[in-house]
């Protein structure tokens, strides 16, 4: 079963900036603290980041063996994250797609970050604890996100 988990934010400040931010692996420390779910991004292969540039994410549920897929800089970024989960409880299929899109005028820039699972079908049960899991990180990143970008610009939070 496939599952889109949406999350948008307007951030006060140019794609350019925003988007140099979520391509930062290193410096994502600056604007995005660890949680239980997200405790950094590490064994990253290429500085600066690029099409095709693989990391890992540790995370309680298992690791991330990521890969940038897709990279059209300012406006969107892929990234593919399959999870190997703990107690082989098999793989659980993670996408993460960044679009920003630039104002016509002064404001904003609208920033969508949609994660889709794949979920096998053996772990239906947990199905609701995973998407909540994944809906409070997102949110939570791109609330940081804004928080710092917004934050250097001056606007109001």
């Amino acid at each position: 079963m496939t599952i889109d988990i949406p999350c948008q934010a307007d951030i006060h400040g140019p794609a350019e900036q925003i988007f140099d931010l979520i391509m930062d692996f290193r410096g994502q420390d600056r604007w995005l603290s660890g949680s239980v779910a997200f405790r950094g991004t590490t064994q990253i292969s290429s500085d600066p980041v690029t099409l095709g540039t693989t990391y890992r994410e540790p995370g309680p549920l298992g690791v991330r063996n990521g890969e940038v897929t897709e990279l059209e800089r300012p406006a969107r970024v892929t990234f593919r994250q399959p999870m190997t989960l703990r107690l082989r409880a098999g793989i659980l299929d993670v996408t993460l797609r960044y679009t920003l899109t630039p104002p016509s005028g002064p404001g904003p820039t609208h920033v969508t970050r949609v994660v889709t699972l794949g979920i096998p079908g053996s772990l239906g049960l947990v199905r609701p604890v995973i998407v909540r899991s994944f809906l409070t990180e997102s949110t939570r990143t791109l609330l940081a996100l804004k928080a710092y970008v917004d934050g250097l610009s001056g606007a109001p939070g």
